[in-house]
């Protein structure tokens, strides 16, 4: 029997890109999964295997919405994937509204949810992941994004946080941080990868062959957070890089 079996989890943000792929592979590792999002999404038919998606339609970003669904649910593991598309032109072409909406968004999300986990808080050995991305580890951002890399720069910050307030208060809950790397086949990587192969001067098929990593699929995702909810928490690290080759540590 899997180790996910009879272990609610809640995957924030599950009906398109990573965040469905993640909760499609949580479901067939065996987990009763809780998909939470703003707009409906038809989930795969599961078979020879115990878990189930329950899809459930709600804005993570209200500030009732984590303390109402983590107490109907008590999940042991939440994933935190939703946030918005950032708008993709150069800084002088973005405004407050569109240069900040990651930051009223995602970096919403992620106070709302971790600073409940903490308040309820969730059981001892429960697992937070806070999906944030790749160009919060690139030291010149992302410049065609706005606040974004920012933004998800302060997702990650957010989980160390949480993670100290969890040890301060013996909680044994352990908070990750996972920095997704190009996954063009998303809602947010596709226009990402298009406006930078145009900025290159380059079609989108030859900007994609110049990464140094293989590119990153909801599906490789999916398994990687498996596996990164399954390991020992004593051997984690805070934060991680995630593309097509898996997990990689961050210091």
């Amino acid at each position: 029997m899997s180790q996910l079996s009879g272990r609610t989890t809640i995957v924030v943000g599950a009906s398109r890109g990573l965040g469905y792929g993640i909760a499609t592979a949580f479901a067939e590792a065996g987990a009763p999964v809780i998909a939470v999002s703003r707009t409906a999404a038809a989930f795969p038919e599961l078979a020879n295997t115990t878990g189930t998606i329950q899809p459930e339609l709600a804005d993570a970003g209200d500030a009732t919405v984590a303390a109402r669904l983590l107490d109907r649910f008590e999940p042991e593991a939440v994933i935190l994937v939703a946030g918005a598309t950032p708008h993709m032109r150069p800084l002088q072409h973005q405004t407050w509204e569109t240069f900040s909406v990651n930051w009223n968004t995602d970096v919403r999300i992620s106070f709302y949810w971790l600073r409940e986990a903490l308040l309820r808080p969730l059981r001892a050995g429960s697992r937070v992941i806070v999906i944030s991305s790749g160009a919060a580890a690139n030291p010149q951002g992302s410049p065609l994004s706005g606040g974004y890399a920012g933004a998800k720069a302060t997702q990650r910050f957010i989980a160390g946080y949480a993670q100290d307030a969890a040890d301060r208060a013996g909680l044994g809950i352990t908070f990750t941080a996972v920095l997704p790397q190009f996954a063009p086949q998303t809602g947010v990587g596709r226009p990402a990868v298009e406006a930078y192969a145009a900025q290159a001067g380059q079609s989108v098929s030859d900007f994609l062959e110049g990464r140094p990593f293989p590119l990153l699929t909801p599906e490789i995702a999916g398994t990687a957070l498996v596996e990164l909810v399954q390991a020992d928490p004593a051997g984690l690290s805070p934060a991680y890089l995630l593309n097509g080759a898996g997990l990689q540590q961050l210091p």
